[in-house]
């Protein structure tokens, strides 16, 4: 891979390699649409996210502002004990009390993107919403 790559660009081997873009989403209870959009379009603005799949914690799966945002894909969730379990940055002690894993959005991206996963753009808070992009393989 060429060594001027950064790590919130795709060069075209990055595209051809990792077929799936996935981006984690976490934020407070209740949030709106329009404050996920916000938070959606602020990544778009550094990544490709054409087809990306999007990805939480269990316990965000009826979030109707999350939903909303990203209809009509669907939000695929995992639960908080697997998310715990991936290896990214440092969490948030706040959101394990909320959630039980200390990192929703980089965990669910990395998790979701499976094999060979990793992270585009690091956890990134916009208002009440955090965001992160992972890409991989996907799971087998």
């Amino acid at each position: 891979m060429p060594a001027e790559r950064t790590a919130l660009s795709l060069t075209r081997y990055e595209r051809e390699c990792r077929s799936l873009i996935v981006v984690g989403i976490g934020a407070r209870r209740g949030v709106t649409a329009d404050e996920v959009r916000a938070a959606v379009e602020h990544l778009a603005g550094l990544v490709p996210l054409d087809g990306a799949r999007y990805a939480s914690v269990d316990a965000k799966a009826a979030e109707q502002g999350i939903l909303d945002a990203i209809a009509p894909a669907r939000l695929e969730t995992r639960p908080a004990a697997d998310l715990a379990r991936v290896p990214r940055g440092p969490g948030n002690r706040r959101v394990e009390a909320a959630v039980g894993t200390p990192s929703v959005a980089e965990a669910a991206a990395l998790l979701v993107a499976g094999s060979g996963a990793v992270l585009l753009v690091p956890k990134t808070v916009v208002g009440r919403v955090t965001v992160a992009c992972a890409s991989g393989q996907g799971d087998p």
